[in-house]
């Protein structure tokens, strides 16, 4: 089992290590997931855009409803299996796993705007990464899908990340997809509009389904992988022609 390099008197942590977060891996994670972090997160909706334009998001009420159902039933819950993959893919150091992640992050994708999405925000994320919290592990992933001539999607190289970096699986995730919430929230309050107290509201809404998330995910079979948010994806492909737009997707 490969062990980080001792930073400045940081005591080194194996790859893959499945513990509760604190100092180092705790700052770490929050960095990777902060709304500053250059994967141009902002700049995406996840199709809630055209669910606004059409009335189907109205309010704090609707917002909350249609996020919530992404993490349970949709691309949260799909994020989940290919994140908690690439994790053991790089603590296990399974290759066929890893390979498996990446065949299904390129297919499990129901519009071209997720797509886009997804490889855009994985490919940012893993050059981040790798200038400021550099691992041979993440190189060897990068060349690995290179020679597959598949993308790192977003979900499977936040994964590969936080088991490079020793942080663990079920911590690491629920930041993941508090990150993932958080984001569309800040979408739907610029675009309903809402207020910022709304926002607030709908994120300490979120609470309950999020750790809820996590815990279904890690007890679910991995072959146990799909989605059934039908109105999003109609969403996100319509969005692609909608007129005026100020998201990516």
């Amino acid at each position: 089992m490969d062990i980080i390099t001792d930073i400045e008197g940081v005591a080194p942590r194996a790859v893959g290590a499945d513990r509760p977060l604190g100092g180092q891996g705790l700052v770490q994670l929050l960095a990777w997931l902060s709304p500053s972090f250059p994967v141009g997160a902002f700049s995406y909706s996840h199709g809630i855009e055209y669910a606004v334009e059409t009335g189907r998001v109205t309010d704090r009420g609707t917002l909350q409803d249609w996020i919530a159902a992404l993490v349970s039933f949709g691309s949260g819950r799909v994020d989940a299996a290919l994140f908690l993959a690439a994790h053991e893919a790089l603590a296990e150091q399974d290759d066929a796993l890893l390979e498996w992640v990446l065949e299904r992050g390129d297919a499990l994708r129901a519009t071209r705007e997720f797509g886009v999405e997804t490889e855009g925000q994985g490919a940012a994320f893993l050059t981040a990464v790798a200038r400021a919290w550099p691992h041979p592990e993440l190189d060897r992933v990068k060349a690995f899908a290179a020679s597959l001539a598949r993308p790192v999607v977003y979900p499977a190289a936040v994964g590969a990340a936080a088991a490079a970096h020793g942080l663990g699986r079920r911590d690491a995730l629920s930041g993941y997809l508090h990150a993932f919430a958080a984001n569309l929230v800040s979408a739907g309050v610029r675009l309903v509009p809402l207020g910022q107290s709304d926002g607030l509201q709908v994120i300490a809404g979120l609470e309950p389904v999020l750790l809820d998330a996590v815990a279904v995910a890690l007890a679910r079979s991995r072959d146990d992988l799909g989605s059934a948010t039908v109105l999003s994806d109609w969403a996100s492909a319509s969005h692609e022609t909608q007129y005026t737009r100020l998201f990516r997707s």
